[in-house]
């Protein structure tokens, strides 16, 4: 954008040395650094922005276009379909089959399952062990 090249970059500084002076220029440069980066930083928003924009339309640009390329196929595989068979074709979902009013509708039944058999010979019963009890203390069946 800006071509500065190492000779007028030398003149800036030596004027700015001369204009502000040695003591005041690291403050200067400061500011001035944060300025730039606050307009880099307002530029960088400002063009994702826009970026994300073009991004919207050209993504609605191609949902059109996959739509009409989509129904273009439909019909033609819908046409290829009926030249085929004779008949008219139906490119849509298909029809729901629905029972007649005279006719119950079959009931479905739960799965029976087998009985549990019992094992052939009992378990082994191991013999719990008693919780050991602390002595009570001094006193307190008193109270």
């Amino acid at each position: 954008m800006f071509d500065v090249g190492a000779g007028e970059l030398l003149v800036i500084i030596i004027v700015a040395v001369v204009v502000i002076g040695p003591k005041d220029l690291p403050l200067a440069m400061r500011t001035a650094g944060r300025w730039i980066g606050k307009m880099r930083r307002m530029s960088a928003h400002f063009r994702s922005g826009i970026d994300a924009m073009v991004r919207e339309a050209e993504l609605e640009d191609m949902e059109k276009k996959w739509k009409a390329q989509n129904e273009e196929i439909m019909r033609r595989s819908a046409a290829l379909t009926e030249a085929e068979a004779g008949a008219p074709v139906m490119t849509g979902p298909p029809p729901v089959d629905t029972p007649p009013a005279d006719t119950p509708a079959p009931v479905a039944h739960a799965p029976v399952e087998p009985p549990i058999e019992a094992p052939a010979e009992p378990l082994a019963q191991h013999p719990t062990p008693e919780p050991e009890v602390a002595p009570a203390p001094k006193g307190a069946a008193d109270v």
